[in-house]
């Protein structure tokens, strides 16, 4: 038996909770790093100056626009090719995966030549102020240099954890993640650097990352990319936009609510506001990484048993994850709120940012719990082909809801309108999500 069939076997005869289990340990952990070292130029950066903190919160805009190409190629390609695993379809699982690697590359190296020619412009957009503005352009600069590695290896990782390869994954983002906290108090700290010395560890994480990544991509089973494999059609652009878009939405829109999170966060409470709701963004994404890894283990399980036809485990998966995903985060959310105050004060001892990002990261630990079936019902919508549907679950909590409120409640409430934003969208997001996913489910038996 080759290793193709005995992939094959494994995820469509293995008892589902011990499969999900099995392929989101390695993503767990991936994510939870992952995270991490996203968090370490935060927390090093914080031994600078509130300034430098902001600017970092800053231009976490224009990265989450990077990884929302990259999320969008790695998901859109990702849950094709696993479809076409799933029905022995082996040849167009190939050319969909070097296709969506080509792709996301050209989009980095467009983003990188573009927004360092309109760099001031962008710091600008972005909300920077004149005491952010060097930090926050010397930061984006090197940043956007590493665009086109970054884009590649999200997709690359999100293309081996559809076919089920979750180990290649994680030991691509733990080689990245290591390079970056080794080199972060290394460059900020030791060679006085500042800034610039935190985004340059950022990129060589990146492009360590990618290289393993890379390697990754050939060993075992795992479908190998090819350049005589590319075919930008309009099949594979539509199946990627299809399977794509959701992560575009998501990621993007969280690109745009930060900015806009930031800019009413300034307006009302100066650098001190932005650094402390950067912090609290910063915390949260840390809390939600172990989801996002226990989601990321049920997608190939789900696409690839959807394109097999055994709907039965798909459903079964969706429900195991809705439970558990919603205990750990109460647990999560408890710990948080109860311990605000010191967490925010690791990153930054000024009282002004801890007094705004405690009561934020309050807020959103209280609605922590709700994210479980939230974002475990777009991933099943969208590793299921469901576009449309993906797209809405996944624009709702950071647009639908999010973007109408950042400008309608700080007008209302102050700087309070700003730290509970984000937890009353997550409030009103399940109330659109819950639909959504019962209208797919039901078909299921």
């Amino acid at each position: 038996m080759d290793k193709n069939q005995r992939r094959r076997e494994m995820m469509i005869q293995t008892p589902v909770p011990e499969l999900i289990i099995k392929l989101a340990i390695p993503t767990i952990i991936s994510m939870l790093v992952t995270a991490i070292y996203n968090t370490a130029d935060t927390f090093f950066v914080g031994k600078i100056s509130t300034e430098a903190t902001a600017a970092v919160g800053l231009v976490f805009t224009v990265m989450a626009l990077i990884q929302a190409l990259g999320f969008f190629f790695g998901h859109g390609s990702g849950n094709y090719l696993s479809r076409m695993l799933g029905a022995g379809n082996n040849e167009e699982a190939s050319n969909m995966a070097a296709t969506g690697f080509a792709l996301a590359i050209l989009m980095g190296i467009v983003m990188a030549v573009a927004g360092n020619f309109f760099i001031d412009d962008l710091a600008r957009l972005i909300g920077s102020t004149e005491t952010t503005l060097e930090d926050t352009r010397n930061y984006m600069r090197i940043i956007l240099i590493g665009a086109p590695f970054m884009t590649g290896q999200f997709v690359i990782n999100n293309q081996l954890r559809f076919q089920g390869s979750a180990v290649y994954a994680m030991a691509g983002l733990m080689s990245g993640a290591l390079m970056n906290l080794i080199l972060d108090p290394l460059l900020i700290l030791g060679f006085k650097m500042g800034v610039s010395g935190a985004a340059i560890a950022t990129i060589m994480g990146q492009i360590t990352s990618f290289a393993v990544l890379y390697i990754g991509s050939k060993k075992g089973g795992n479908i190998r990319i090819h350049l005589s494999n590319v075919h930008i059609n309009f099949h594979f652009i539509k199946e990627i936009i299809n399977g794509g878009a959701p992560s575009l939405f998501r990621q993007g829109l969280a690109a745009l609510s930060t900015l806009l999170l930031n800019k009413a966060a300034g307006s009302l409470g100066g650098d001190a506001a932005i650094a402390g709701m950067s912090v609290t963004t910063r915390v949260m994404m840390m809390m939600a990484s172990a989801l996002i890894g226990f989601g990321q283990g049920y997608q190939p399980v789900c696409s690839f048993n959807y394109g097999a036809g055994l709907k039965k485990r798909v459903k079964e998966g969706y429900f195991f994850c809705v439970k558990y995903s919603t205990i750990f985060l109460t647990v999560i959310g408890v710990l948080c709120f109860i311990n605000a105050p010191f967490i925010i004060s690791v990153f930054r001892k000024d009282p002004d940012v801890i007094a705004v990002g405690a009561v934020a990261l309050r807020w959103q630990a209280a609605t922590l719990p709700l994210s479980g079936c939230i974002v475990i019902s777009n991933m099943m919508l969208q590793s299921i082909g469901k576009g449309m549907k993906a797209t809405i679950t996944s624009s709702a909590r950071n647009g639908i809801f999010f973007i109408p409120l950042i400008l309608i409640l700080p007008r209302v409430f102050g700087i309070f309108g700003v730290e509970i934003t984000q937890a009353v969208a997550d409030i009103l997001s399940l109330v659109i999500t819950v639909p959504l996913a019962y209208s797919e489910l039901r078909k299921f038996d």
